[in-house]
């Protein structure tokens, strides 16, 4: 049991890349129980609680935890969207964007804080405290699970997906959904963690991030092939990012199956203050190098995932 109380109920799945239903135990971890497709090789939770595939959990979540000060300091601190940023502007200079899953809309803060004027910005979440704290920075809300929302005739030109896609019981139908409120030739972002990064692999089953919250498990080849599921979208650029050894110093050492959301946002704000810190430049110089040798063997924590509307759809 978590520190969170969740719904008895349990909610049974297909595979959420190719559907099939055929598929091996994988993995177990306390009562998380991970399975991979016969088809696809996808790795994803089977069954999960019914407040995660419902986003009940994430509504309950959002004052303990994305309302906490150490969260709430790193994620709106000048560092914390820094890689995320140079994805995004790489391909999406200006325009209408739209961040599913914008819990207290750091993400969207930093972008029109930044470039003023570049871009019109809107988040959609379902953890009602959080989005309230969004709102109170200046951030447009849509209060519905995205697959809900009516956006009449708006359409973006960027879609993103920061740590989301993970959590969700049905990504397939939301990266559809997707496709469909992007203009032609906009684009779609998605980051997720990479199960064959070194800190998967060195870890093991105590993996932080494999956790009952997180109910699709990615690689580069499963996340290409998800990608695959949304025929409007091509995919035009798939990567990595990120690589924290402090998780893989901690996790080396903890016990408990999961990580308590306190010490999460300790961690986070730890190593934010950590990439500020004036002192600390010829480390971080090292770290830069280590994480773009771990890029170019396909170890880092993330992959980032870019996708473009194709024109006519």
């Amino acid at each position: 049991m978590t520190e969170h109380q969740l719904s008895a109920d349990l909610v049974h799945r297909v595979c959420p890349s190719c559907a099939e239903k055929t598929a091996s135990p994988y993995l177990e971890k306390g009562a998380l129980r991970l399975v991979q497709c016969g088809n696809c090789s996808m790795i994803y939770a089977n069954p999960v609680e019914s407040a995660l595939a419902s986003g009940q959990f994430y509504d309950r979540l959002s004052v303990p935890f994305y309302l906490s000060r150490d969260k709430l300091e790193s994620d709106y601190a000048p560092v914390r969207f820094e890689r995320e940023l140079r994805w995004f502007r790489s391909w999406c200079r200006k325009g209408a964007v739209l961040d599913v899953g914008c819990s207290t809309g750091a993400f969207l803060f930093q972008l029109k804080s930044r470039f003023p004027g570049d871009y019109t910005v809107t988040g959609t979440d379902v953890a009602g405290a959080a989005l309230d704290h969004a709102e109170s920075r200046g951030i447009e809300i849509v209060r519905e699970s995205f697959l809900d929302c009516d956006f009449g005739g708006r359409r973006f030109d960027a879609v993103t997906f920061w740590a989301v896609i993970e959590h969700l019981a049905e990504p397939g139908k939301f990266l559809g959904k997707a496709a469909a409120q992007l203009k032609a030739g906009g684009h779609c972002f998605v980051l997720v963690p990479n199960m064959k990064s070194l800190a998967a692999r060195l870890l093991g089953v105590k993996y932080r991030y494999i956790m009952p919250d997180h109910l699709n498990y990615f690689t580069a080849g499963t996340l290409r092939r998800f990608a695959a599921s949304a025929p409007a979208l091509e995919v035009v650029r798939l990567g990595q990012s990120h690589f924290n050894p402090v998780v893989i110093l901690k996790d080396f050492r903890r016990r408990a199956d999961r990580v308590a959301d306190g010490e999460r946002a300790r961690l986070l704000k730890r190593t934010t203050a950590m990439k500020q810190s004036p002192w600390l430049g010829p480390v971080r110089w090292l770290y830069s190098a280590v994480e773009r040798v771990l890029i170019t063997m396909g170890l880092a924590d993330n992959l980032v995932l870019v996708m473009r509307k194709k024109q006519g759809d």
